[in-house]
């Protein structure tokens, strides 16, 4: 029996990223419950727009294989993801696309995503916490075989939700954080026992 491996990553990249500190905060939980876990920066795999063209050029670009091999290697993600719009962000949206593709003929479809489980997480200024775009990345992860588990946290008016230390202010919120970790390395526990 193996040790749960997770994967985690956020939706945004900038300095200072509120889902970069929720992402921190989870990861750091999943660890104390005995998973290991992998945090990838979106922006240092350098992942050109998706264009089928550049695909069939130059085949998958050095990023997207880099995130396949993680993906392929963890048997669950945690996701941090900003509301843009209502929706993903294109960072995110465009990774998910290129890890989506083949890179044989004889590659089994979305061999990346298939069984894998997820946990979501979101941080946003607004009142609604990013809740919005989880919608549709729950919709997204789910049509590419990806199991979401039900339960998902977001942070409203996330610039005040941190202390200086990149710690959750507010206890209820850091208990949420906690039990959404908990919950993926157990089920990742569980699911590896099958």
């Amino acid at each position: 029996m193996g040790t749960p491996k997770i994967l985690a990553f956020a939706g945004s990249s900038r300095a200072g990223s509120y889902n970069q500190k929720i992402l921190q905060v989870a990861a750091e939980s999943a660890r104390a419950h005995g998973a290991i876990v992998t945090i990838v920066d979106l922006r240092e795999l350098q992942l050109p727009l998706f264009d089928e063209d550049l695909e069939a050029a130059q085949g998958l670009p050095r990023g997207a294989k880099e995130l396949k091999s993680l993906l392929r290697t963890h048997g669950g993600m945690l996701i941090a993801s900003p509301e843009y719009n209502s929706s993903i962000t294109a960072a995110l949206k465009n990774a998910i696309d290129w890890a989506s593709r083949a890179e044989s003929d004889g590659e089994p479809p979305l061999v990346a995503f298939r069984g894998k489980i997820a946990a979501l997480l979101s941080a946003s200024p607004g009142g609604l916490g990013g809740l919005r775009g989880l919608v549709h990345l729950r919709s997204i992860l789910g049509n590419i075989g990806v199991i979401v588990l039900p339960d998902q946290v977001t942070i409203p008016s996330a610039h005040e939700a941190f202390d200086n230390t990149g710690r959750l202010i507010n206890e209820g919120k850091s208990k949420q954080v906690e039990a959404l970790a908990r919950g993926l390395t157990q089920f990742l526990a569980r699911h590896q026992e099958t």
